[in-house]
């Protein structure tokens, strides 16, 4: 009896690399299968309606998605890019007219590259080359977090997921030792490239798969997510994206890290994280048609504002409130964002009240607030 709870024991602190039958992974048949017809309906259903829809809203949703896609997945690492320095790539990348082109820091330039390469190459083998070259440019600079780290090249030292302050950490995972990823890597590559799986089941195995491997010296979690995204492409057979798993991913951070912990030092079966991932790629597809409504609203508003005469300052404006003002929109919140005075903002709030585009949204005095009239 005590024998059978030993090894027990000793079979429960294999992690999932470790255990004979590494990588043949299994799940609950029925549960994804209903979770993958609901999800395929789903999204389905959604790149129906894209289709539908005015070309130049095309560029602007999928812009956007992908750089939803790109914001969040280096959010998920805590490393915050600018928004605007991420649009201005993108268009930029695509080929799409750019007439406010920003300058953006070497490290945004990369992580907008690898993204946009593996969504508009989605067809293209994914090979040791391919990965290389992602990861030198996304580490650029040779650093991460001040220290230098090996590029372009699989790592050559332990690798342990950690957390917890200098002394007390917690290790969460330990990967696979580095004189095995080469091989590992070839027999990943091989699904990647030859499997014939379901696609989006696909998505989801070699998004865990590779991050259980954990290949890199560092940005294993974006490079995986780049795979993701490029296998998503494939399945929805598209040179453009249009919804972000990452950014659903980031909403649910937490539950991300718990299910890969579980299932990396679980048994193969990887239910819990099929289950996460289709769960969240149908909450993502939600949140792009909610984006997607806001778009054909903003489009049909300023249709509705084309012969109406406006100053750049109430232009500017307008978009902020139809992207998500912050807060109440006030005459000195005004004056301060356009960096115009007091007066000269009164007047813009006052042109807009007459014109119907602005209405009152409570307050009196200089703490009336103001919100668009739709």
């Amino acid at each position: 009896m005590e024998f059978s709870l030993y090894c027990l024991y000793m079979e429960r602190m294999l992690y999932s690399w470790q255990r004979p039958a590494w990588p043949r992974f299994t799940w609950n048949e029925e549960k994804i299968q209903k979770l993958l017809c609901n999800a395929v309906e789903k999204k389905a259903y959604f790149l129906g309606k894209i289709s539908m829809i005015a070309p130049e809203m095309k560029v602007e949703i999928s812009t956007g998605a992908l750089e939803d896609e790109i914001i969040s997945s280096n959010s998920i690492e805590n490393i915050t890019l600018k928004r605007e320095s991420v649009r201005s790539l993108i268009l930029s990348r695509l080929g799409f007219e750019n007439e406010n082109a920003l300058k953006a820091d070497h490290y945004t330039e990369g992580a907008v590259s690898i993204t946009v390469d593996a969504v508009e190459n989605h067809d293209m083998m994914l090979t040791k080359e391919r990965l290389f070259g992602w990861h030198t440019e996304l580490f650029p600079s040779g650093f991460s977090d001040g220290r230098r780290i090996l590029t372009g090249c699989w790592r050559q030292g332990e690798m342990y997921v950690v957390s917890g302050r200098t002394g007390k950490e917690v290790i969460h995972y330990e990967a696979p030792p580095a004189d095995r990823i080469d091989r590992e890597m070839d027999v990943f590559l091989k699904f990647v490239n030859e499997d014939e799986l379901n696609p989006v089941l696909k998505a989801a195995v070699a998004h865990f798969w590779f991050v259980t491997i954990h290949p890199f010296a560092d940005g294993n979690g974006r490079i995986a997510r780049t795979i993701t995204e490029m296998l998503l492409a494939r399945a929805d057979n598209s040179e453009r994206r249009y919804y972000s798993l990452s950014a659903g991913i980031r909403k649910n951070r937490k539950e991300y890290y718990d299910v890969l912990e579980y299932c990396q030092k679980s048994s193969l079966d990887i239910t819990k994280f099929m289950e996460y991932f289709l769960t969240t790629l149908e909450e993502s597809i939600d949140d792009a048609e909610e984006e997607i409504a806001k778009v054909i609203r903003k489009t049909q508003f300023w249709d509705s504002l084309r012969m109406i005469s406006l100053n750049e300052r109430e232009i500017g404006m307008i978009n902020r409130l139809f992207d998500g003002f912050q807060g109440k929109l006030t005459t000195e919140k005004w004056a301060k964002i356009t960096k115009c005075s007091h007066s000269t903002a009164l007047r813009d709030i006052k042109d807009l009240l007459d014109k119907e585009i602005l209405e009152e949204d409570g307050g009196n005095g200089r703490n009336t607030g103001y919100r668009l009239k739709l």
